[in-house]
């Protein structure tokens, strides 16, 4: 058996072990380059910077700083207000991720199940994922006004109980999440009718051969399992989405009443550009990060063993 440098022939005619080119490298590399100089510029570069500055106490406008160390998060442990906003921010996840993926997978299925007017159906539910925020802020603002407001208004005709929804410390919360699932819900529709449309007809046919005919069992033999790669993807971005919540809090609460709404990313904008404190709030991003990645590898682990079929 001839042998070049070493590796017989046969061997060197997998594809992965040919030797390639000098020049086929260079190539590879040069359309390489303007993607990870863009990441290296908008990705990696800032997430060092943040990372650095988090071990100072710059202030906006200051013309020097000083390390600190960890002075920064130690103080964040023993912030009331820091505190709160995790907590809030924590709450709100677990109140619209499970409801917004949920409730996302079922009108999917409804669409699918019903041929007709499908595109109408999944333009009107992914319509609020794509409208203007101040527009949609203003329109739940109206909304939920506590005398003129629709839905106090409807609420008294069907003898149920008012409130001030985005001025009770109470009612503010799950109020917002109500809203983050109505804003998102579409979003997790569209990706789970994707992923509906990717499953063979072949293993529908097959579980009919093998006796599934219920809806039910059809959606727990076949379309669950299949679905797993779409459920994990919804999930995890669903989640970040809901981590990242900063907008409709600035709008319509601020974070009141009393810190009630108040979220990570309302503390952190307020730390780092209404009381100047870059370092101080660079360290609170150093914790969101450090919590979205630990979010994602947490649901990548969990679902892994889930999603090969």
């Amino acid at each position: 058996m001839s042998a070049i440098h070493g590796i017989p022939q046969s061997i060197r005619r997998i594809p992965f072990l040919r030797t390639r080119p000098a020049n086929e490298t260079i190539v590879g590399y040069a359309f390489s380059a303007p993607a990870f100089l863009l990441m290296l510029i908008f990705l990696f570069l800032p997430t060092i910077a943040v990372v650095v500055m988090a071990f100072t106490d710059w202030q906006f406008g200051a013309a020097s700083f000083h390390f600190v160390g960890f002075s920064n998060f130690l103080a964040l442990l023993g912030d009331r207000s820091f505190l709160k906003a995790l907590s809030n921010t924590a709450l709100y996840v677990c109140l619209t991720v499970p409801a917004t993926v949920g409730l996302g997978l079922l009108l999917a299925l409804l669409i699918e199940a019903d041929k007709s007017l499908r595109a109408f159906y999944q333009a009107a539910h992914f319509l609020p994922f794509m409208a203007t925020l101040t527009a949609m802020a203003v329109v739940w603002e109206a909304l939920l006004h506590p005398t003129v407001g629709l839905v106090n208004q409807v609420f008294n005709d069907l003898g149920l109980p008012v409130a001030n929804w985005l001025r009770n410390e109470q009612t503010v919360l799950p109020t917002l999440a109500l809203i983050g699932v109505w804003q998102n819900i579409g979003f997790a529709m569209i990706l789970f009718a994707a992923g509906l449309k990717a499953i063979p007809v072949d293993l529908y046919d097959a579980a009919d051969i093998d006796g599934v005919d219920t809806t039910l069992d059809r959606l727990r033999t076949v379309v669950l399992p299949m679905l797993g790669p779409t459920m994990m993807f919804v999930v995890i971005l669903v989640a970040l989405r809901a981590f990242e919540i900063f907008d409709i809090v600035k709008i319509l609460t601020n974070g009141g009443p009393n810190g009630a709404s108040d979220v990570l990313m309302s503390t952190l904008y307020r730390q780092s550009f209404e009381y100047m404190r870059a370092g101080y709030g660079a360290a609170i991003t150093v914790i969101f990060l450090v919590i979205a990645t630990t979010l994602t590898l947490m649901q990548a682990r969990i679902f892994d063993g889930r999603v090969h079929y």
